[in-house]
């Protein structure tokens, strides 16, 4: 199998795995359940087969088709999307797992569609790790929003439907009104759409331009969150706690981030962006928004909208460490991806937990907590930590690299930004820690629990392991990331 043919089958794979999933739906749920297990390793086993190739300098390409000429579907394997395709595709794995868990001690209705949806959803994620070009991108970019929006409106009452058109509101409108008129007018210029190392905008595009077409890009991005495009994601928490995940961690807001790295770095570039003026004001958009998220995630008492703004800013670290245009920092916003993606998938999973076991959604609920759940617990704790930034987590790896990066550009802005929220972080995820751990469960805790299905165990106590092995075995991804500055798409 060559890589082109794996690149087929990486997006059609999760297409034909959602048809199985249906038609075993039909029969018993372990069999759909099995048929989603198998799909997802096989992903995983076609998109990490592409690595060594990708790791030796190939950059494998396909054209699907060309819709006129000059703007085609087409398809290319590079450092970035690559770690978006790995990342995504083995979390699917987890997640699946913790899925059977919680839909199941949740007796959760619609099941099958829920797996369904997933399963397409990943599928738009492998198609907007692996775009070629922007045309390609902003395709499959909608499939993923339109594939997730049953996901998010999953319970079906009133509110939870009222929340997820307002996930589907905010993200259809950016992308359509601000994502899609900078794409026309990036083609406009450049003549092309296509993911170029260096960028392709040099020369073509110069002073306000260049601000007012990074603004379009970034706000139309909605997935990002960059404020105040962020309304769509505390909204969303009304989903079942895989479906946060998969927001959170494995594709939706990972695709936002990933898609402002990629056109900063191969449509703009990093050089050309750094010596335009007009562009300065991204790193203070996204200073604005770690800083903002950081204080109104201090002062929620639920701990799912806790966690979504926690993400509000995390991924705000991404897109700083990007608007700092140094390679280090570049290499830094890739790290944090992973870091994120692990970390925070783990504070879901948790959160899940408790809620299936326990039926506790606020903080102050979570009592002794630690007492009845440590394994739920000591995996929270790890998700948090990394959070924060502490060694030993993944957290810390991603933080050195993008402080690194901007002691290297002389940013106090960036180093300011990164030292005020590492401490609102520890403001509000360490009173959550030591409420689980040193403080004595309420007199009346009510209905007698341990912890949550074995799945769902498993499934946090893997993620936040992969939290700590990030920072003990970063070789291979530092190896991979360091070609988004050395190497060429």
């Amino acid at each position: 199998m060559n890589a082109e043919q794996s690149i087929l089958i990486a997006l059609g794979l999760p297409l034909i795995g959602a048809l199985g999933i249906a038609l075993a739906g039909r029969i018993n749920a372990n069999l759909r359940e099995a048929v989603t297990l198998i799909t997802a390793l096989a992903l995983a086993v076609i998109v990490w087969g592409l690595l060594p190739e990708l790791m030796a300098g190939e950059r494998p390409a396909l054209q699907l088709t060309e819709i006129v000429p000059g703007i085609s579907i087409a398809f290319r394997i590079e450092p970035l999307g690559m770690l978006f395709a790995a990342l995504a595709s083995g979390l699917w794995i987890v997640n699946s797992v913790y899925s059977i868990g919680y839909m199941r001690g949740n007796r959760e209705s619609h099941q099958t569609r829920f797996y369904i949806f997933f399963a397409i959803a990943i599928a738009a994620a492998m198609g907007i790790a692996f775009a070629g070009n922007l045309i390609t991108l902003f395709l499959f970019y909608e499939i993923l929003t339109l594939s997730t929006y049953p996901l998010v409106s999953h319970k079906g009452d009133a509110n939870t439907v009222r929340s997820a058109r307002i996930y589907l509101g905010v993200l259809l409108t950016t992308s359509i009104g601000l994502l899609l008129p900078a794409i026309i007018w990036t083609y406009y210029a450049a003549g092309s759409g296509d993911f170029v190392a260096g960028g392709i905008l040099d020369g073509k595009l110069g002073g306000p331009a260049i601000g007012l077409l990074l603004g379009l890009f970034v706000f139309g991005v909605g997935k990002a969150a960059i404020m105040p495009m962020h309304r769509w994601l505390p909204a969303a928490m009304v989903a079942p706690t895989p479906v946060s995940a998969l927001l959170h961690a494995v594709a939706v807001v990972k695709a936002g981030v990933f898609t402002i790295l990629k056109i900063i770095l191969y449509i703009f570039g990093v050089d050309f962006l750094f010596a335009e003026p007009s562009s300065s004001w991204l790193l203070y958009a996204a200073a604005f928004t770690i800083i903002v998220a950081s204080l109104i995630a201090l002062r929620q008492q639920n701990l799912k909208r806790l966690l979504a703004y926690s993400t509000v800013a995390q991924l705000s670290y991404v897109v700083m460490a990007a608007a700092i245009l140094k390679p280090l920092a570049e290499i830094g916003a890739a790290i944090h991806m992973v870091a994120h993606a692990f970390g925070k998938i783990t504070l879901f999973f948790a959160a899940g937990a408790i809620y299936v076991a326990a039926k506790k959604t606020e903080l102050q609920q979570l009592r002794g907590i630690g007492r009845r759940m440590p394994w739920t617990m000591t995996a929270f704790t790890i998700g948090a930590l990394s959070m924060i930034g502490v060694p030993p987590t993944g957290g810390f790896v991603s933080k050195w690299y993008i402080l690194a990066g901007a002691f290297q550009a002389d940013n106090y802005v960036a180093i300011a930004t990164i030292i005020a929220s590492t401490a609102l972080n520890a403001a509000y995820f360490l009173p959550i820690i030591y409420m689980a751990w040193f403080t004595a469960e309420p007199s009346t805790p009510g209905k007698d629990h341990g912890e949550a299905p074995l799945t769902m165990v498993l499934a946090l106590t893997m993620t936040a392991a992969l939290t700590i092995g990030l920072f003990l075995f970063n070789g291979p991804v530092l190896e991979l990331e360091r070609q988004l500055v050395g190497g060429a798409p």
